[in-house]
């Protein structure tokens, strides 16, 4: 009996392609543009740095768009708290996380929304 040989091994994923192929997973739908920028944030994060890559990609995703596209960093220089702020921002943050076509959405009570995602500071 002839051995077959052991099929080629599969290079092992960077941490930049596991967050990568994660994002896709959760935002199908994400511009390519805007999912390198979500990537570079979860990787550029020292609060993300040990983060499983679904954790890492999920609190970029939702920070990056916190931050991008809806006012929630004009309520913080208005001088909102950051739960006022949040609540605020809700509906709009959810309907660009539905546009990218995420199925989990934010609630009024999620402490793990994002604020790990930008350096560890609460955002």
């Amino acid at each position: 009996m002839t051995r077959r040989p052991d099929p080629a091994p599969r290079a092992v994923p960077t941490r930049r392609e596991a967050v990568e192929a994660t994002l896709a997973r959760l935002a199908p739908k994400v511009p390519a543009f805007e999912a390198e920028a979500i990537v570079d944030r979860a990787l550029a994060s020292t609060g993300l740095r040990n983060a499983a890559p679904e954790t890492a990609a999920w609190l970029g995703l939702v920070s990056y768009a916190r931050h991008v596209f809806t006012e929630y960093d004009s309520l913080l220089e208005e001088g909102y708290d950051q739960d006022s702020a949040r609540h605020f921002v809700l509906d709009d943050l959810n309907a660009i996380l539905a546009e990218w076509g995420v199925r989990r959405r934010i609630g009024e009570n999620d402490e793990a929304s994002g604020s790990e995602a930008s350096g560890g500071a609460p955002a």
